[in-house]
């Protein structure tokens, strides 16, 4: 069975800083989110209706790295309300020889919990579409995706 977390990678002609700099800009990608996104050890809560999802900045090393840690969720659509509770979300960020790789990583969201069908759609929609976007033309995608059936 695969057990192999969720990634999305792309590459862009930014650099580093740049990548950083947008990762942090959640409300202009992900949209939602209460708090502040810069700094280690900020916390914030991303918010759709009923759902919501707490999150602390637990690494930080700009143009590297970004590690947001879930530390508490409430998920009603799910029979598991908690199913992200203690995941990670990890943004690793490499120079390249044509810009910088940025490869998004949610620890913990694997093919065996209820929502990755649903999950993989909003993460490629949100960091596939939506983060890659802000950082090469300075505009998110923030209408929803549409979900799996």
């Amino acid at each position: 069975m695969n057990n192999t977390n969720y990634n999305c990678t792309f590459t862009v002609k930014n650099t580093p800083q740049e990548v950083s700099d947008n990762i942090c800009k959640v409300n202009e990608w992900w949209g939602n989110a209460e708090g502040s996104t810069t700094k280690l050890n900020d916390e914030f809560i991303y918010r759709v209706g009923t759902t919501w999802v707490a999150f602390r900045i637990t690494e930080m090393t700009t143009g590297k790295r970004i590690v947001w840690q879930v530390t508490d969720c409430e998920l009603p659509w799910l029979k598991d309300h908690k199913e992200w509770k203690g995941t990670k979300v990890v943004f690793d960020i490499s120079p390249v020889k044509d810009g910088t790789q940025l490869s998004m990583t949610h620890e913990g969201l694997t093919p065996q919990v209820e929502c990755y069908e649903n999950c993989k759609i909003g993460w490629n929609h949100y960091a596939g579409n939506s983060l890659k976007n802000l950082i090469t033309t300075g505009k998110g995608i923030l209408e929803k995706p549409k979900e799996k059936q």
